[in-house]
């Protein structure tokens, strides 16, 4: 199994209605493997489905800074800093998506869709690489709760 901290990104709510990256991580000086996602929204009661994934990017979204939140209190902080190309939230500009690891459909009134990989199934990023959370698809215009988790591999 491999070591090191776990961190979570998140974005508290926001308004999404276009075909956006929700939340952007970037690998800093240590490689990270993505060890859960997660988005939801409970604003609609009518049945929809939603186009969801997780890509590699080859050049970063504009996206509002987010310090990754240590799951260890005394953990140091995140490699993966905040930064408008860097690690965020919620992209202004879409930057360069390469390959969609995980493309996935859910229908938004059963619950948070959630994506819970096997050890064997996470996905690695590499120092200095990129991975987003994205709707593939424009959604329905609803506040969309999302969430990372990550651990940075020592």
């Amino acid at each position: 199994m491999a070591e090191g901290y776990a961190y979570e990104v998140r974005n508290g709510g926001v308004s999404i209605s276009t075909a956006i990256t929700v939340i952007q991580i970037k690998a800093g000086a240590s490689a990270l493997e993505i060890l859960r996602a997660s988005i939801g929204q409970k604003g609609s009661t009518t049945s929809t489905i939603e186009r969801i994934g997780l890509l590699r990017k080859s050049g970063a979204a504009t996206v509002t800074s987010a310090t990754p939140l240590k799951l260890g209190p005394g953990d140091p902080s995140s490699l993966a800093v905040g930064g408008t190309s860097a690690t965020g939230i919620t992209a202004t500009a879409e930057g360069t998506d390469t390959d969609i690891l995980v493309d996935e459909c859910f229908n938004i009134v059963n619950g948070t869709w959630s994506w819970l990989p096997t050890p064997e199934e996470r996905i690695r990023v590499p120092q200095g690489g990129i991975i987003g959370l994205k709707f593939l698809t424009a959604p329905g215009a609803q506040t969309w709760y999302a969430s990372v988790k990550f651990r940075e591999l020592q």
